[in-house]
């Protein structure tokens, strides 16, 4: 609880499915009040269905397209309408959102350069408009010139795909690999204000957007070379992932909550994988 005994906020940009809903419903389960905001209305569903099942979480949502400066720019100045009537300051935030091609750039040249850039938009441009807007209100929960705030974070979802030069998915690769770049430089940047900036890089994670990069390899495939979904998976990660298994939105989710807690608070500038070992670093 933060000092007045209203829940420490956080919002999370990409919570109605996926990574940003099991990020949600974890902080939710420790006590946070969450901000839900996505692209899609579905995003009231989800909170619906995590008051279901989480019946004393304090939780709002709003629709929210990342790619739109202004819209992002407009919640910022009214993120308190969303928070709790005794809380005045949003503690973290976590950029979540996440789209791909939809098509297997296995060579890059089976894409063409106009199918970059929605991938851009979203995976970077999104992320880069959140981090300008809210880094403001961040700054502006500081008591005074002398007092930092460190508790306050910046998350961003990316991926291991970033790190690798993946061929399956080159613009969604290259805005990963922007997006951990970038998020090193918010961190350098907020670092005087005691506000601290991370990223995640999950694995292999069975989400939407795994779904259809196996879509999008399967339709480029003979039919007797063909896989199911469950199949290609456990074959590429007997082939890449020393673990051989599948990550989860919860282990992701759980890795978020960690980096947002006094626990972290000497954490900055970092990329957390959780991928079974996929990619490692001396």
């Amino acid at each position: 609880m933060t000092a007045d005994n209203s829940p420490p906020s956080i919002l999370i940009i990409g919570a109605a499915q996926g990574i940003g809903q099991a990020i949600a419903r974890t902080f939710a389960a420790d006590h946070y009040h969450v901000i839900l905001a996505d692209v899609s209305e579905s995003v009231y569903d989800t909170v619906q269905q995590i008051r279901v099942d989480l019946p004393p979480a304090s939780l709002a949502a709003t629709v929210l397209d990342a790619t739109d400066l202004k819209a992002v720019e407009q919640l910022a100045e009214n993120i308190t309408e969303l928070l709790p009537d005794a809380q005045q300051n949003l503690q973290h935030v976590v950029y979540s959102a996440g789209a791909g091609s939809g098509k297997f750039g296995f060579p890059f040249w089976n894409m063409h350069p106009a199918d970059w850039k929605r991938v851009l938009d979203v995976n970077l441009m999104g992320a880069v408009n959140v981090a300008h807007a809210f880094s403001k209100v961040l700054r502006a929960n500081l008591r005074d010139n002398s007092t930092k705030v460190v508790d306050s974070t910046l998350l961003f979802i990316a991926s291991i795909a970033g790190q690798m030069g993946s061929q399956t998915d080159p613009p969604y690769s290259a805005a990963k690999a922007g997006l951990i770049n970038f998020m090193q430089v918010v961190a350098k940047d907020l670092a005087p204000f005691g506000i601290r900036a991370n990223a995640i890089s999950p694995g292999m994670i069975q989400t939407s957007l795994t779904r259809s990069v196996w879509q999008a390899w399967n339709d480029q495939q003979a039919e007797h070379d063909k896989l199911d979904y469950k199949q290609w998976g456990q074959d590429k990660l007997n082939n890449i992932c020393p673990l051989a298994r599948w990550q989860t939105p919860e282990e992701i989710a759980a890795t978020a909550l960690f980096l947002a807690s006094t626990g972290a608070a000497n954490i900055t500038g970092q990329t957390i994988n959780v991928d079974g070992g996929i990619v490692m670093h001396s």
